[in-house]
């Protein structure tokens, strides 16, 4: 017997949750959809109780439309290139919803819309919309390399929508730059860390070549001995992100003269220069801010910050890009209006600090 369950949404409206469990012969099969109103939804489940209840039926069912859970379950699994952290969370994530009970063959745009809805519940637009795009490669993939009942054309439908209810969105660049100050008061706290805890990560060195190298804190954490070009002045980043393809693009950056040094100063303990995880440096951050008071600032906000200065040194879009390792230059654009004012870094103090030899035992 199927079951009915008012659920109040984000605008008010009312939406009845509709869900069939069918056990027989050993095999378990459930399904969910939700509807505006309550006969539809009584109707919804009379009807494919009586379908599933065919001879047959919920073997094939099993056998040829696996529910999206289990679709999800298999791009994972069959994906050769290894997902990123973020989209990985994000399948995971979206196997909790009742969307993921569906079978393939019921995820209609409706259906997807109103997950998406569910989904903007205390997430922002732009993070919704990287959800759709993350699932949206699921349908890509399901009906041409396995058979799976998932239509691409629903989804499309159902990110246009979508788009127009305001549930999505493109993210928005960020612009926020650290000062000067919090830099200072960011690395006299991870200064006083390692006195107490020599143990601890040199923090102080991490923060400076983010600024310096323009690196994300993943490609810090991937750079090897054996890549560093010392008298190019330059190094290989490995994988670097890229929308099309990041396993295997690996980009040859310039290092400024400052991360050079940073990077040279370091013991050779290990075949990575950073041999550190991008779980520990991120925690490690996170909370210096929240300690210290400073607010909105992220780590990748490091990488702004130095490509911002490039700019401000009078580097052109080309030069900028030599350090970035920015494919697109295009999305340098948005750094063209910044204003030559020279190197606000000139007789930084803390530059003589990370770059002093450190001892492989501290």
């Amino acid at each position: 017997m199927g079951t009915i369950l008012p659920r109040k949404r984000k605008d008010g409206s009312t939406g009845y949750h509709a869900q069939i469990v069918v056990k027989r012969d050993g095999l378990q099969h459930r399904e969910t959809k939700t509807f505006d109103r309550r006969p539809a939804a009584a109707a919804w489940i009379a009807k494919r109780e009586h379908e599933l209840g065919q001879p047959g039926a919920l073997t094939a069912t099993k056998a040829d439309d696996p529910t999206l859970g289990a679709a999800i379950d298999r791009y994972i699994s069959d994906s050769r290139r290894a997902l990123g952290k973020t989209k990985a969370q994000v399948l995971r994530t979206i196997k909790t919803f009742d969307l993921a009970e569906q079978p393939c063959s019921a995820v209609t745009s409706a259906e997807i819309v109103a997950f998406a809805r569910d989904l903007s519940t205390g997430r922002l637009p732009q993070t919704v919309g990287n959800y759709m795009a993350h699932l949206g490669a699921v349908f890509a993939v399901a009906r041409p390399a396995w058979g799976y009942p998932l239509d691409p054309a629903q989804m499309d439908a159902a990110i246009s929508v979508a788009k127009r209810l305001g549930l999505t969105a493109k993210s928005r660049s960020r612009d926020r730059r650290p000062t000067l100050g919090e830099l200072d008061t960011l690395m006299e706290h991870f200064g006083g860390v390692r006195a107490r805890r020599p143990g601890s990560l040199p923090m102080q060195r991490i923060i400076a070549f983010a600024l310096f190298s323009t690196r994300r804190q993943e490609e810090i954490t991937r750079l090897a001995w054996a890549d560093l070009d010392e008298d190019g002045s330059r190094v290989l980043v490995r994988d670097m992100k890229n929308p099309g393809q990041k396993v295997g693009n690996d980009v040859w950056c310039e290092l400024p003269s400052e991360a050079l040094h940073i990077a040279t100063a370091l013991p050779r303990v290990d075949a990575r220069i950073f041999p550190y995880t991008t779980d520990a440096i991120s925690a490690a951050f996170t909370r210096a801010c929240a300690f210290i008071g400073i607010e909105d600032l992220h780590f990748h906000d490091l990488r702004h910050e130095g490509v911002s200065r490039l700019f401000e040194m009078g580097r052109t879009v080309p030069l900028a890009a030599s350090v970035s390792g920015h494919r697109s230059w295009q999305s340098l654009q948005r750094y063209t209006h910044v204003r030559q004012t020279g190197d606000r870094f000139v007789g930084w103090p803390w530059l003589k600090i990370v770059t002093a030899p450190l001892a492989p035992d501290s």
